[in-house]
């Protein structure tokens, strides 16, 4: 008697359902393995699908626009007073600010939405 082995082709997804993919892995706040793992995705497929996703804004935006930083050191400040974080004042007033301690996967999340919009 013999085994007959079936196996499934990989699944093709179209470059929207990756941009989905993309998307709900950079909002999830999870790792590229724990959301690989909950979608039955390969590490790889992910990082592929990443890769193009990058090179298609980089291709899209152009030249990165780079912008001027002035950091400032108020005299008489403690380093490590309250509120010693950092804050980016944006354009049209918008204002984004972190205090000491702060989330750093919440700030990736946070960006992540900013860069897509």
């Amino acid at each position: 008697m013999s085994k007959e082995r079936v196996s499934a082709a990989p699944r093709r997804r179209t470059p929207a359902e990756a941009d989905q993919l993309v998307a709900e892995f950079e909002a999830s706040g999870l790792s590229r393995r724990e959301f690989s793992q909950s979608r039955g995705l390969n590490i790889s497929t992910l990082d592929a699908y990443r890769k193009r996703r990058r090179q298609a804004r980089s291709e899209k935006g152009g030249t990165p626009r780079w912008v001027a930083v002035e950091v400032q050191d108020p005299k008489g400040l403690r380093r490590d007073a309250a509120g010693s974080g950092l804050a980016l004042r944006l354009a049209r007033g918008r204002r984004i600010e972190v205090e000491r301690g702060f989330d750093a996967a919440t700030l990736e999340r946070l960006l992540s939405v900013l860069e897509r919009a």
